[in-house]
């Protein structure tokens, strides 16, 4: 008999939070990672948790509000366990409204979130708030979500990993048997390995470059502009980010890139105009073919698992699939949305 239950490979997020979900069940895990904890894409700095607009609702965008649910309890949890921090805090977002079509739309999305968020959060269109943190806005209105939140990337990882081990669980840096069943969350090498296996491309990576700023603003909300994200953190710096690039010359470098998003923040909320770069980072993200996660059995090979492709969205989502794949891996019961299936990116 297995001393192990579940092995998952991969230490990012998506490993770490189905780990945790299996280990919070009883289960005996062990967490394998070649290198270190959030050391590829769950490493970065801008850690967003923002739901998709709440238009022709669907399975998918019901699972996302779930999860965005789901936090507070599932990095809380972990937080307790560990004694470590996350960074999670549920402070909203502000996204300024700059034409009358946009704010047509944002009006028609406010109705349909009072519907579909069963007034658990809200999607408002408000006068900007004026003051140091009121993004620029070319109607004076904002859209005002109260669903979104932020968590601090790297520290959330960390706090995972000490959970698992809290709950009598290894997280191992090198190499270690894979013993019961086993669970792939190794970002692009999984991919890589996936589409070896089934001999055709099924993802790949794709770049983002982000900054954090020395800059204390902890108690606001975030701010989302086009491509500019703009998250202050529990720790008081301020991150913005970030670029989304399938052409590169170096995976982990900064450019100029980098410097057109600092200096748009800047046109967003001027105050950050003063703030000094603190820290530059690129890394790549994995990309499933279907742009949407890819959950599931692996196919061909009993009793092992996928989990990847977390795309800009995965520590979003981290809960509500820890929560799917716990209950495929340990009880066998498929929760899975079909869009999600490993199958809908071969």
């Amino acid at each position: 008999m297995a001393i192990t239950d579940v092995t998952v490979m991969g230490a990012g997020v998506f490993g770490l939070s189905v780990a945790f979900a299996c280990a919070l069940r009883g289960a005996k895990v062990r967490v394998v990672e070649r290198t270190g904890v959030a050391a590829g894409c769950s490493g970065g700095v801008v850690g967003m948790l923002a739901p998709h607009a709440p238009e022709k609702w669907n399975d998918i965008k019901a699972f996302q509000f779930q999860s965005l649910i789901a936090a507070e309890g599932f990095w809380g949890r972990a937080a307790e366990l560990s004694g470590l921090p996350t960074g999670y805090g549920r402070v909203g977002r502000l996204q300024p409204i700059d034409t009358d079509r946009a704010l047509e739309l944002a009006r028609e999305r406010a109705e349909t979130a009072r519907g579909c968020w069963q007034g658990q959060a809200v999607w408002e269109v408000v006068d900007a708030p004026g003051g140091d943190w009121s993004p620029t806005s070319e109607t004076g209105l904002v859209i005002h979500d109260t669903l979104s939140a932020r968590i601090h990337p790297r520290s959330a990882c960390e706090a995972l990993a000490g959970a698992i081990r809290a709950l009598g669980g290894e997280v191992v840096i090198g190499e270690a048997p894979a013993e019961g069943r086993v669970v792939w969350a190794t970002g692009l090498a999984g991919l890589k390995a996936l589409s070896d296996d089934r001999e055709k491309q099924v993802g790949n990576g794709v770049k983002g470059q982000a900054a954090v700023l020395g800059l204390d603003a902890r108690s606001m909300a975030q701010v989302a502009a086009g491509p500019v994200l703009i998250v202050p953190h529990e720790n008081g710096t301020v991150a913005v980010g970030s670029t989304s690039e399938r052409d590169y010359t170096s995976p982990d470098g900064t450019d100029e890139l980098l410097d057109d998003i600092l200096l748009k923040a800047g046109e967003v909320l001027p105050v950050l105009k003063a703030a000094p770069v603190v820290e530059r980072w690129a890394g790549l993200r994995p990309r499933a073919r279907s742009r949407a996660p890819m959950l599931g059995a692996w196919p061909g090979r009993d009793g092992e698992f996928i989990a990847n492709g977390g795309f800009k969205i995965g520590f979003g989502m981290a809960p509500k699939v820890a929560e799917v794949m716990a209950d495929l891996v340990l009880d066998g019961a498929d929760h899975i949305p079909e869009r999600f299936r490993v199958e809908a990116s071969l």
